[in-house]
């Protein structure tokens, strides 16, 4: 299970290859929230999304004869890149098994980064899981899943290392800092950096309608399946269950999950873009979207958001600034 010194080791073999992205604020979205609202832009982060810190952590702590028989990920597309990109700077081969309705600009990223890439349909129900292992074990990869995974939730702490030092820096020492939750990985990982270097911080998961199994999951006390697997435009964000390895986290650190709609997602992505000149994705906004207009659901003068990702087709962007007009 991953830990705060694993986290500490993760950020060390990280210095100097991913990036410290910014905390960003605008006085405009400060009064539709009702507070003061931080914006964690990991949509800057290498590949377009937080996912790169959890690749490169995972790589980078392989031993030498693990790198050469290479490695093998699963993802529908943030994690397929943060992984490409970092083998390919390891000198590693890698195998991503996607889905084949994943947005074309996230597959064809991950092949342009040099990853052979699988698809599967999960829409039909064909199990990633189980064609991974299959994979894994026929050819001799290492599998460096998407969330359920120490060395990838080390990585994904990271970021809320730098969340701890960039809040004190702004004056806040007490908020609800609002996470995009799939499986748990970047949840629980800032969660538990934050229980030993913020600890007023205090972490919420943030998912969209239809898909919000940790939400349910925190509520009853086990983990909870979705009904769907696919069929939202926050694909990023869409996972069957919290991870074994993330849920127990979860349950120790985190408050209330909460949950948005997809327009609430869609328009948060307008307001990113004309208000902080940032781009995100529906999946990578849906924090966003919980600290704009579910205010209700938090307290406090101040809330910190997670900008998870950026990787969004030029369709679906303009979809998104349409309803801005």
């Amino acid at each position: 299970m991953s830990d705060f010194a694993m986290i500490q080791a993760a950020a060390k073999r990280l210095k100097g290859y991913s990036r410290r992205t910014p905390l960003l604020s605008s006085p405009f979205l400060d009064e539709i929230a009702g507070r003061r609202v931080l914006v964690k832009a990991e949509c800057l982060q290498h590949t377009g999304s937080f996912k790169f810190r959890g690749g490169w952590s995972a790589i980078s702590a392989l031993t030498e004869t693990q790198r050469a028989r290479g490695v093998i990920a699963f993802s529908s597309g943030n994690h397929a890149q943060g992984v490409a990109a970092a083998a390919k700077a390891h000198g590693v081969a890698a195998v991503i098994l996607m889905p084949a309705d994943a947005p074309r600009l996230k597959i064809d990223n991950t092949r342009a980064l040099g990853a052979e890439v699988v698809l599967y349909d999960r829409a039909a129900g064909e199990d990633r899981d189980a064609i991974g292992h299959q994979l894994a074990e026929a050819r001799g990869l290492t599998l460096i899943k998407p969330y359920d995974e120490p060395q990838v939730i080390a990585g994904q702490g990271t970021t809320g290392l730098e969340i701890a030092e960039q809040a004190a820096a702004a004056d806040v020492d007490a908020a609800d800092v609002l996470v995009c939750c799939g499986g748990g990985g970047l949840t629980s990982g800032i969660a538990l950096a934050l229980e030993a270097k913020a600890p007023g911080l205090r972490v919420r998961p943030v998912e969209p309608e239809r898909f919000d199994d940790v939400t349910r999951s925190l509520a009853s006390g086990k983990i909870e399946r979705n009904r769907e697997i696919s069929g939202s435009i926050c694909d990023a964000v869409l996972t069957p269950s919290p991870g074994e390895i993330t849920f127990p986290v979860l349950q120790r650190l985190c408050g209330p999950g909460v949950v948005v709609t997809e327009d609430e997602a869609l328009h948060a992505v307008a307001l990113a873009f004309v208000r902080l000149k940032i781009v995100l994705e529906p999946g990578g906004a849906v924090a966003l979207a919980a600290a704009l207009f579910h205010g209700d659901q938090i307290k406090g003068d101040a809330v910190i958001a997670l900008a998870t990702g950026g990787n969004v087709d030029a369709a679906l962007f303009q979809r998104a600034l349409s309803l801005y007009a």
